[in-house]
């Protein structure tokens, strides 16, 4: 479901109306094409990007040129090199619109306005970012320990509206294993949940 940023304030953050209003106000927005880079490897990342519409992705290449996609962001979710926008480092990593995508940038200057007008914005980022952390921290697990068939479980927990919207390859890139792999998890779990009349 789409929803603007400054819904996504007052409704998820819990900011009041004239706040959200306020810095919503202030913020740019970008309308990108199917398959546009908004942030190269290289590059620094200048901004969070918030998802109004669509759906972007950000992935790394390994020596071999293989892509390993890292996450995937549809409507309401942020997507970020953090430690390039953070830290002032070179991106390791690419960010790609996999639709037609409309974002809005969120820069550093936007979170000191929001600490200095909303002490509910404090808290809500705090939790956001451990939030954040505690993902990445299950995502790793995952992939040191778990079977193909409980990444793809996972996958669907956190993202129950993709499976329609990204190719194979793109899932299979994202839980680490082969699209021959992912297939034929697709397929025992069809068959163990196959329930015949």
């Amino acid at each position: 479901m789409e929803i603007n940023f400054d819904s996504y304030l007052i409704q998820t953050a819990g900011l009041p109306e004239k706040e959200a209003k306020t810095l919503y106000h202030n913020l740019q927005k970008k309308e990108y094409k199917k398959g546009a880079i908004l942030l190269d490897k290289g590059a620094p990342c200048k901004h969070s990007f918030f998802v109004e519409k669509g759906l972007l992705r950000s992935y790394m290449l390994a020596d071999d040129g293989k892509e390993h996609i890292i996450q995937f962001a549809p409507e309401n979710w942020f997507i970020v090199d953090r430690s390039s926008v953070y830290f002032n480092d070179s991106s390791d990593s690419y960010i790609e619109a996999i639709e037609d995508t409309e974002v809005v940038l969120i820069d550093e200057e936007f979170f000191c306005q929001a600490k200095e007008i909303s002490s509910v914005f404090n808290k809500f980022n705090d939790k956001l970012l451990h939030n954040h952390i505690r993902q990445m921290q299950k995502r790793i697990n995952l992939l040191l320990g778990a079977s193909a068939e409980t990444r793809y479980l996972s996958f669907i927990k956190m993202y129950p509206d993709l499976l329609l919207r990204v190719p194979q390859w793109m899932i299979a890139s994202y839980l680490g294993i082969t699209p021959e792999s992912l297939s034929r998890v697709r397929k025992e779990l069809a068959t163990k949940n196959f329930k015949p009349n």
